[in-house]
């Protein structure tokens, strides 16, 4: 029964995963620390699992509404994120195993906040269109803007689209089905170079009994990213800032009331 609840959950955010461009790992998050009572850094490893094929499943269900032929005209922006990306997923690791788990709650809790705020009201804030900045200043961000992404992926186990598809409309101008999908192609890479850290760290031997746990949550994650992906062509762009700042929202809510030990 546990395993049918695991594909069960994994499947509705599968679903969010395909037709935002995220992971979903930062419901998942929650679900797996709250409901099936993992430890933090376990769940965080288990949660990477699945969020690496909820993210490669999603990019190859959405290349075509989306169009993989797009995707690939903006390569320049997916490796100018991925380059700071990969360091600081590769950096986040070390954080992870040493941070106090209760002050990592709270940086979570407030940054999920601050960022369904900025969504939800997008109409407000992108209305003045992508920041105009110089190109180098431009290319130095979205770099920066990498490695916080990185950091924050490897840390909480998620694929980093909450944060990858602000910093593409906004830094890039954008449209959110083609961020969604550029963030697919960064997350997929970025999770990868993070497992390979906890793999290092034999951290990944921690999850080793809970294969069939993970599998289970994985071919959820893949019927929701199909789900997803088709519905994403009957989706407006504003509808999916709207979802996207709802689900960062609710997911903050259940990291605030899971109680960390100290």
């Amino acid at each position: 029964m546990r395993n049918i609840w695991a594909f069960a959950w994994a499947a509705l955010v599968g679903v969010l995963g395909g037709l935002i461009g995220l992971g979903g790992a930062e419901f998942r998050l929650p679900v797996l620390v709250s409901i099936f009572n993992y430890r933090t850094l376990q769940a965080v490893v288990i949660n990477l699992i699945v969020s690496l094929v909820t993210v490669t499943f999603s990019f190859i269900f959405r290349s075509g509404v989306v169009g993989l032929e797009n995707v690939v005209a903006n390569w320049a922006v997916i490796m100018n994120i991925l380059a700071g990306s990969l360091i600081g997923s590769y950096v986040g690791v070390h954080y992870a195993t040493r941070i106090n788990e209760r002050t990592l709650n709270r940086v979570v809790v407030g940054f999920l906040i601050f960022l369904s705020v900025v969504l939800i009201g997008h109409h407000l804030i992108f209305s003045l269109g992508s920041l105009q900045l110089p190109s180098l200043l431009r290319i130095s961000l979205g770099f920066l803007a990498g490695i916080v992404i990185g950091i924050f992926s490897s840390m909480l186990g998620v694929a980093g689209g909450e944060l990858i598809i602000p910093t593409i409309v906004l830094l890039f101008s954008i449209d959110i089905k083609l961020a969604g999908s550029l963030s697919l192609a960064i997350s997929i890479p970025t999770i990868v170079m993070s497992l390979s850290k906890y793999r290092s760290q034999q951290r990944l031997k921690e999850v080793k009994p809970e294969q069939e746990f993970i599998i289970s949550m994985a071919s959820g994650s893949i019927l929701g990213a199909l789900i997803g992906s088709s519905l994403l062509r009957y989706t407006s762009s504003s509808l999916l800032y709207l979802i996207l700042g709802t689900v960062l929202l609710l997911s903050a809510v259940k990291v605030a009331k899971h109680k960390p030990t100290a």
